[in-house]
């Protein structure tokens, strides 16, 4: 008889990040429309986060990004990102809106090539650091009294995408997982929040009964 090998499962869950929490940190930073006076570090970290939100990056991937990684052509719009081991996967570029806040900044930025998140606003510095993107990020956090680790936009992103139907492999060539075990993690967390509404709707059932 062939031997069948288990899948191990991970006691705690990835944490996803409420998307309400995620947007008061976004519009804290700056508006998907900002003004032109709007100061070019927030606008920087507005995209830097949101790139992390809506690509399901992780922060190290996004601080590592370079303005040839991009592909902005209308209706084919794209970004390269260089994960774990030297993979390297496209990722769709699908939120209009997001798009049109990327050509703004590259626009104020004037950044042809090199890093798109420099670690100086005058564009002359390397890429930003991981360290910084994460104070950063649990500064902005702070100003409307949430609490998300940066990682968990990434976690946000593939929870959202299993709850809409998308495949799980699917999911997984978007997150650059090298296995489909790691992304059925939110499948399972997805089953969690089906049973938590059902349990809730069970309730409302129970007191109209009594």
């Amino acid at each position: 008889m062939d031997r069948i090998d288990t899948v191990k499962v991970p006691k705690s869950l990835p944490r996803p990040a409420a998307a309400a929490d995620v947007a008061k940190v976004l519009a804290v930073i700056c508006s998907r429309r900002p003004r032109k006076e709007a100061p070019l570090d927030r606008l920087r970290a507005r995209v830097l986060f949101e790139t992390a939100y809506v690509c399901g990056a992780r922060a190290s991937e996004v601080c590592g990004l370079y303005v040839e990684d991009l592909g902005l052509r209308l209706d084919d719009e794209h970004v390269r990102v260089h994960g774990k081991g030297g993979s390297v996967r496209t990722v769709l570029l699908d939120d209009r809106g997001y798009v049109t806040l990327f050509k703004l900044y590259l626009a104020r930025t004037g950044y042809t090539a090199g890093p798109l998140f420099r670690a100086s606003i005058n564009g002359r510095g390397g890429p930003l650091s991981n360290d910084a993107a994460h104070h950063c990020w649990q500064s902005y956090c702070a100003q409307v009294g949430v609490e998300i680790d940066i990682h968990r936009l990434r976690h946000a992103h593939a929870t959202e995408l299993i709850n809409a139907g998308v495949s799980i492999e699917a999911v997984r060539r978007r997150l650059g997982h090298a296995s489909t075990e790691t992304t059925q993690l939110y499948a399972l967390l997805d089953d969690k929040v089906a049973d938590a509404e059902i349990r809730a709707a069970r309730r409302r059932q129970d007191q109209t009964m009594r």
